[in-house]
């Protein structure tokens, strides 16, 4: 290639209010002082749910607080299989095992802890796919506001489908 097969294209030099972008910023207030006013105005065209008042329909699949289901008597289905626990890939679900007394077969466990961090829970549902035993599913229920860190520690007792 020659060098007079290149050429060299200098830019215009920029205006004063080019160079500030002034145009740019007030064309970019402008616009949102329209949609401001148009949503203080025509309520109609508002996308935002007035919520607690409204409750917005979620579809029956959402995934939320978690449930541990019971037999016929009141015990956990639960065997603490560990399943659940080595399929979150939050790290969330934490179980102890022990022997249970009452089981039909003398090697059978139930949790003696289960507990579900849910702030570091991301709602996947892999613990229920994971589970051999159907023991635990999502409910749709997903408000869960707390005041302290210690109320998102689900625990056994907490999480029985009462």
């Amino acid at each position: 290639m020659k060098s007079t097969d290149v050429v060299v294209c200098d830019p215009k030099p920029l205006g004063f209010l080019q160079r500030f972008y002034l145009i740019e910023v007030v064309k970019g207030l402008a616009l949102t002082l329209r949609h401001f006013l148009g949503n203080v105005f025509r309520r109609k065209y508002t996308v935002t749910v007035e919520w607690p008042e409204v409750k917005r329909e979620y579809s029956d699949r959402l995934r939320g607080r978690h449930v541990i289901l019971t037999h016929d008597d009141g015990s956990p289905r639960c065997v603490a299989c560990y399943m659940c626990e080595t399929a979150c890939p939050a790290d969330c679900i934490h179980i102890e095992a022990e022997e249970d007394a009452e089981a039909t077969v003398e090697w059978e466990k139930k949790p003696k802890v289960f507990t579900i961090d849910l702030l570091r829970c991301v709602f996947c549902g892999f613990c229920v796919d994971a589970c051999p035993v159907n023991a635990i599913k999502m409910t749709p229920n997903f408000e869960l506001a707390c005041y302290s860190r210690k109320d998102v520690f689900f625990t056994k007792d907490r999480l029985i489908d009462v």
